[in-house]
């Protein structure tokens, strides 16, 4: 059997979704978060964007370090030769990256506006792609963007000149969510079985079904002798109505009567990771997390009908699939009633120190601390928002690095 692998796109796709803002010590942590859980990839950012610049490179620095210990970092840019010449000029050291061009009719006439053919958008993919390889790229996902409304026969040309140019992976977009699981398994075998290329599903919940749609098309992928890569984001966050949720997905693989048989997670993925996670996204993005949230929702394990709870205290299965605790659920959480310092913007030393001696990290004096005051300081400006307790190990532990995130360059050299 071939293997499931995990690219959450929460960094990239999650981020440049209307009305919803992440700060970059934020990213930073959810890519750190992701690397503890065990997920295969993480699509970072944009690297020919001048504003993620030098978070981008702070994180390749961390994973330089080891910090980011399995993770892959990947960058995402248009499939055109400019985007990929500013992509290794900014960020050198990058050595994952997905390339995106449009391939429906729709969308060529519409957003090429007559300006690129068929024929066109194939050269402009292979020419990047042959780029991106001269460069040292180890791998490199080329994304069909609209691939859902792109007729199969297109698809499978565009696949197959993406496998016989170097790429890794072909990414099926379903942009606007409009497949259904049935249709995209028949689909994706075909354009599998054709090709051969290890294939990514990239689908959106218009329609409320990302996660069917993308397990259906690894099935179909996995079944036709490939390995199959499922885009996610923490908490299904993306554009419009979202993104394919991770722990959906994660429970889905691990739980479901049908999949659990059919495909193979092969990333060590720890599901109890899955909570932390969350509702560290749902606090830095400020989304509540909806009461009905797959696993993690107020509402996941609550009985309260007469025959619901009355059957769950005398056997929990008979009313749940799985187990708080199997989402990492279950430990109590205290919050403190009494006196509280807490340290930010306009925090002074003494409050700094006692915060940080609770974490139990201890300054050997004055000046060292002030050091890390400072950038606490900052951090607290930077995301608007009660730095939590890793963020606050985190820059205390790598402030030369979190300075860099924090940063923002006018100028790039």
């Amino acid at each position: 059997m071939n293997d499931i692998h995990l690219i959450d796109v929460t960094n990239r796709d999650g981020v440049q979704t209307s009305r919803i803002l992440l700060s970059k010590l934020a990213k930073t942590m959810i890519n750190l978060y992701l690397d503890d859980m065990g997920v295969y990839q993480s699509e970072i950012g944009f690297p020919t964007l001048k504003h993620e610049v030098n978070y981008i490179n702070a994180n390749l620095q961390l994973a330089e370090m080891g910090v980011v210990k399995k993770l892959h970092l990947e960058g995402w840019c248009r499939a055109v030769p400019e985007d990929i010449e500013l992509t290794f000029k900014n960020c050198p050291k990058i050595k994952h990256l997905n390339i995106s061009i449009s391939t429906s009719d729709i969308m060529i006439k519409g957003k090429f506006q007559g300006r690129k053919t068929w024929k066109d958008v194939l050269n402009s993919m292979v020419d990047a792609l042959k780029i991106a390889r001269a460069h040292g790229a180890e791998t490199v996902g080329v994304n069909a963007e609209d691939a859902s409304r792109t007729e199969t026969e297109k698809l499978i040309e565009f696949a197959q000149a993406a496998k016989e140019n170097g790429a890794d992976r072909f990414r099926y977009c379903d942009t606007l969510g409009g497949d259904d699981p049935i249709t995209i398994y028949e689909k994706i075998k075909r354009i599998t079985e054709a090709t051969q290329i290890p294939l990514e599903m990239h689908c959106h919940n218009d329609l409320g079904m990302a996660e069917a749609v993308s397990l259906a098309g690894a099935q179909g992928a996995v079944e036709s002798g490939v390995d199959c890569y499922i885009n996610t984001t923490i908490n299904g966050y993306g554009e419009r109505a979202g993104n394919c949720d991770l722990v959906s997905i994660l429970l889905a693989l691990k739980y479901s009567s049908g999949f659990k048989d059919k495909v193979h997670l092969h990333d060590k993925v720890d599901l109890k990771k899955s909570w932390k996670i969350a509702r560290y996204s749902s606090y830095a993005f400020d989304i509540p997390i909806p009461i009905k949230q797959v696993g993690i929702g107020a509402n996941a394990f609550a009985h309260e009908s007469g025959i619901h709870a009355d059957g769950a205290l005398k056997d929990r299965r008979n009313y749940e699939l799985y187990d708080p605790e199997d989402v990492g659920r279950g430990v109590p959480e205290l919050l403190q009633t009494g006196r509280v310092i807490t340290t930010g913007e306009y925090g002074g030393l003494k409050g700094f120190r006692h915060v940080y001696d609770e974490l139990g990290i201890h300054f050997h004096n004055d000046r060292e601390a002030r050091k890390i005051l400072e950038l606490v300081q900052y951090a607290n400006l930077h995301t608007q928002k009660p730095l939590t307790d890793d963020e606050l190990r985190f820059i205390a532990e790598h402030p030369k690095i979190a300075s860099k995130i924090m940063t923002v360059s006018s100028r790039i050299k």
